[in-house]
This record gives structure tokens, sequence and C-alpha cells, in this order.
């Protein structure tokens, strides 16, 4: 399963920098309010990293009081300069320098009116803390999900401008994958990921200003995880960036295999080929198992190696905290602040290091997502109308290839008067359904031109060439919605009698009446409810009531039965009255009544000319003709 036209192989690595810049970039509309969540974030951040500080002044007030209570009891009555010089006297110059360096005073404890204070202002700062980091991540929300609304609609607004060549080249289930897993992707990998790294940075920031403040030479020791982190990451990070690459590949391929075995699965049963089926999908699900579980295992040894470090890390700093404390250089409250610093100082980096995996498989996403938004685009809209069009179609040295190495139609020239019916057979691979696609504008030519009433149809804009033409493909196309809704399409003004009008001419009001809902019957999206004839007449009876000044019908009756065809035939007869029509047909006995039939091979017409005049000629239209009916020519 999956063609030719199957996935390509990743080439290379996702190009990260780049379309993380990018991405970012879509956030711009948004500049307002983002700035804001930067001031509330910086607020948010500021406060909690005030915290500690402020806790270890309370701490040092507990410590003080603790020494105070312990010099009355060591020497009553004696002052803390006379208890110093004893200790010294006996040798104990540590403990002397400890209380030297001290706030404290002999007999007094602990001031708990100020430890009150203290504790209600540390509390107050984490309570403003947490209400600024809430609002920064209930805003920063919203703008993540519109950020993700307006890419789905340029998304969607950029598949309208595509040429159909690109979507004849795109897997649907893999084109489908980009448009909804690989945004959905990037909404929750942004989601998950902007809130934790602006706080990660602020608070990095933070901490290390607080730090410096308290003691540059631990702050020295705390610095040197950050390179060994780094080193850590980009080490890991470059190997999982290929492998997430490698996992939304592997999730589109999976999807175009299951879209197209599912849409053919009366196919794949008929033929017998469940076995092969199933294995192309364990082989595209064991490819993502794979991708998935290496992507996820790599970038998870991220966070541990992180923290890892940022443990021996804080060994280093408690055992030098503890020898600069009895050295009397720094107080217990700040040893105890700069402890509480530096886990916050290596949680950021921790923070980042676990968000890798989610930023680098949000990224991978976003570049397939900018892959759709950098295709080239159909040609620019021209400016010219055609509102009263007349039908007067004709082809000028026409020149068109699929691919450029195989030309199909080269010098094709052709006049099609108003109000013709010119019916167009010829074998498969003829180039009979790519004539009139031209005339849709679904390709543009690589040579000559096409004219309509004389204006050059690549002048006019698309919108306005096709709202004068009326198609109907030889697969019937229906959207899940009512029978009503449906013939209603092309022209959702349209009154109910004009709807019914429509459908008694093409005979879809025969079998309507029979279903349970009448016009109002829904169809499914598969429309599985109603047979194939019926979905045929039904996309008749839409091109019926639109009125078109240009009929296009690509083997419209081949879906019908004999007897449903007969019908169909005087339906469309009325329908092709005083308009110009092109038929695609097979069956030849279908367009005996033409006023002029091509016949094609190559690309190039090879006859033209009414029925009889081609029968006559004893040519191309003879031998399909005889070899359709198995009769002598007459």
């Amino acid at each position: 399963m999956g063609g030719p036209h199957g996935p390509k192989p990743v080439e290379k690595a996702i190009n990260f920098g780049p379309s993380l810049k990018r991405l970012i970039g879509r956030l711009a509309p948004e500049r307002s309010i983002v700035i804001f969540v930067l001031f509330l974030a910086t607020v948010g951040v500021t406060l909690g990293v005030v915290g500690p500080k402020v806790l270890g002044w309370g701490t040092d007030v507990v410590f003080d009081g603790v020494l105070g209570t312990m010099m009355a009891q060591m020497a009553p009555g004696a002052s803390k300069g006379q208890i110093v010089e004893g200790l010294r006297a006996r040798g104990d110059n540590t403990l002397a320098d400890l209380l030297a360096n001290s706030n404290a005073q002999p007999g007094v404890g602990i001031d708990f009116e100020r430890l009150g204070w203290i504790l209600v202002g540390a509390l107050a700062l984490y309570v403003f803390s947490a209400a600024m980091v809430w609002l920064q991540a209930y805003l920063l929300n919203d703008v993540v999900q519109r950020t993700v609304y307006r890419m789905r609609r340029d998304v969607q607004a950029k598949l309208n401008r595509l040429p159909l060549r690109y979507f004849d080249n795109q897997p649907r289930g893999e084109l489908l994958s980009r448009v909804t897993n690989d945004i959905d992707n990037v909404s929750q990998s942004m989601q998950q990921t902007l809130t934790q790294l602006i706080n990660s940075l602020l608070t990095l920031i933070g901490v290390l200003l607080m730090m410096t403040l308290i003691s540059p030479v631990l702050t020295l020791v705390a610095l040197i995880s950050i390179p060994i982190s780094m080193a850590v990451t980009v080490a890991i990070g470059k190997r999982s960036q290929v492998l997430f690459a490698q996992t939304w590949k592997s999730t589109g391929e999976l999807n175009a295999h299951i879209e197209e075995a599912f849409t053919g699965h009366a196919l794949v049963k008929v033929f017998g080929r469940q076995r092969e089926v199933e294995q192309v999908f364990d082989d595209r699900n064991s490819e993502l198992y794979k991708a998935s579980f290496g992507s996820q295992f790599v970038s998870g040894i991220i966070m541990p190696a992180m923290m890892f470090i940022g443990n021996l890390n804080y060994v280093a700093i408690a055992v030098l905290g503890a020898l600069r404390i009895l050295s009397g250089a720094m107080t217990v409250g700040d040893v105890q602040a700069f402890i509480q610093y530096s886990r916050q100082f290596t949680q950021p980096l921790t923070q980042v290091a676990s968000m890798a995996n989610l930023l680098q498989s949000g990224v991978a996403s976003a570049e397939r997502v900018f892959e759709v938004l950098d295709e080239e685009e159909q040609v620019m809209e021209g400016l010219a109308e055609t509102n009263q069009t007349k039908g007067h179609v004709r082809f000028e040295s026409v020149d068109f290839a699929y691919d450029p190495t195989k030309p199909l139609i080269t010098d094709l020239s052709l006049d099609v008067r108003p109000g013709q019916t010119v019916a167009i057979v010829g074998p498969t691979g003829a180039g009979k359904t790519t004539l009139v696609n031209l005339v849709m504008r679904f390709y543009e030519l690589d040579g000559g031109r096409i004219t309509l009433d004389g204006v050059d149809i690549s002048t006019v804009p698309r919108r306005s060439l096709r709202s004068n033409i009326g198609m109907v493909l030889q697969d019937a196309w229906l959207f899940g919605g009512t029978i009503r809704d449906n013939i209603a399409y092309g022209r959702p003004e349209a009154t109910e009698d004009e709807i019914h009008a429509a459908a008694r001419a093409t005979y879809v009001d025969r079998f309507v009446h029979q279903l349970p809902d009448g016009y109002d019957t829904v169809i499914d999206e598969e429309g599985s409810n109603i047979s194939a004839g019926e979905k045929q007449l039904i996309t008749i009876a839409r091109a019926f009531l639109s009125d078109p000044a240009l009929l296009i019908l690509d083997e419209a009756t081949s879906s019908v039965d004999t007897r449903t065809e007969a019908l169909v035939q005087h339906a469309m007869s009325a329908l092709r009255q005083d308009r110009t029509s092109f038929v695609i047909a097979h069956r030849l006995s279908t367009i005996r009544d033409a006023d002029v039939i091509l016949v094609m091979e190559a690309g190039h017409i090879v006859e033209q000319g009414t029925h009889s005049e081609l029968l006559a000629a004893e040519g191309a239209y003879a031998r399909l003709y005889q070899s359709q009916f198995s009769a002598p020519v007459s």
C-alpha cells in the first residue's frame, strides 16, 4: 500500500534553531500580552526569590536566641566579650569565632515577636508570588491557544491556495497528520513549556543575583554545574532531535497507511490482501514504536543526569557553607538561604532539561507544519471577470504535463462554440479528464492559453471562473449532511421549490420519497446509506440547480443502472440546453447526439466530428465503437 506517492524518507535532522525562532515569531500578534506576562513573571519570581532570604532572617533570630541562652548558662552575668575571651583562652577558637560574629547577647532568648513578623512577611511574599505566577500562566495559555488557532487558520487557508498538483503527490493520511496531530502537538508543547521556560530563566537570574549578594565564593562553586549541565543537555539533545523528527514522520506514514487501508477496506477483503496490509501496518507501527521509545528514552536521560549533577553541587555547597559558619564568615541564616537558592538554582536547569523532549517534539511538529505553509502556491489570481458568460471556449496551442519529463498534451488547439455539446472519448490516459481540468484551472498550462468568451482564463479569478462552471465527476462526492443540503451545495440560497424541481428533473425525487426522512435524510460521511447510483443522481441534481453556463460531465452516468441511465440522459439533454457542455464518456452510446466528438490519443485530438461522420471515417472512433458493441460498423 502507499503507491508511488508514498512519504519520502527524512534526509536530515530537524533544523531546530530556525524552526524554534519561527515558532516563537508567531506570538508576535500577542506582543502586548506577552510583555505583560513577562512583567507578571518578573514580579512573581522576584517575590519568590526574596523568600529564602527572609526565612534566613528568621533562622538567624532563632539561632541567635539559642546562642544567647547558651552563653547565659556558660557564664552567668558575663558579657559577650568576656565569654569569647574565655573560650579563646581555653583554645576553643571555633566556638569563639561563631559567638563573636553572631548577633546573640547573653541571656537574650528568641525574639518571638520579630520572628512572627518575619514569618508573616515570608508568607505574604509567597502568596503574592503564587498569585502572579497563576495569572501569568492563565494569560500565557490564552496566548498559546490563540496562536495555535491562527496556525490552524493559516494552514486551512494555505491548503485552499495550493495547486491540485500538491495534493496529487501527498498521501491524505500524511497531510491529515500534519494538519491535526502535528498542530495539536505544537499546542501541547507550547502550553507546557512556555510558562516553565519563562519562570525558569527569570528564577535563574534572580537566584544567581541573590547568591552573589550572600556569598560570591559559594556562588562560584554553584556555577561550576552550569557548563557541565549544558554539555550533557546538548549531547543528549542532538541525538533526541533526530529521533523526534523520525517519530512524527513515522506517525504520518502510519496514518497514511491506515487511511488508505480503511478507505479501500472492501477491495482489501475482495483480493485477500489482509495479511499484506497487516504486515505493512506492523512494520510501520514497529518503526513508530522504535522512534517513539528511542526519543522518549534518550530525552528522558536528561532530567536524572541533571538531578545527579545538582545533588553533587548541593553536597559541595553544604560542606563549604558549614565550614564558613564555623569560621564566622557567614551566618546560619545566610547558609540556609544559600542552600535553598542552590536548590532553586539547579531546579530551573533541571526543568529546562526536562522540557527539552517536549520542546524538541513540538518544534519537530512545527517544522512539518511550516513545510506545508512554505509550499509553492497557485499562480496569482487575475483581475478580469466573467459575469455574462456565453460559453465560447478556445484552446490555443496548449501544452501541459504532470511530469515535465513526460509531455501529455502538446500544441492542442480547439474551438468550442457557445451551446455546443462536445464529447471527449479515447483510451485511458489519453488526456480526456486533464482537458477539462485545465478548463477549470485545477492545473496551470505549460504553454499556450485557454480563453472563455475571448478572455484568457489565467487572468480570471478562479472563484469567478468556476462559478460559471458545473461539474459532475465519475466519483460522486457527498458530504455529511441532508440530501437537501447536498443538492443545494453549489447554490445555498436556492428555494425549496427550486431544490425539488432540480431533484425531479434528475430523478432524485423518485427515490427520496422512499426514504424515512425524505429530503431531510442525513447522508453519512461515506454515503453508505444510499446506493452509488443514487449518490451520482444527487451530484447531477446539484449541477442542475447551480444552472452553470459551462457544464462538464466526467463519466456522470457511470454508476447508474441501464434504466436510470436512460432517464438521466433525458435530464442531461435538458440540462445541456443553451449551454456549452464537455462530456467525457466511455460508453459511446451516451454521446451519439453530441454536436462534436473529439477522439484523443496520447494528448492529441486525432479525430473530431459527429457520430455518423466519425463512423463513416472508419478511424479510431469507429474502432472504439466496434470494440464496444461487437457489431459491423454501419
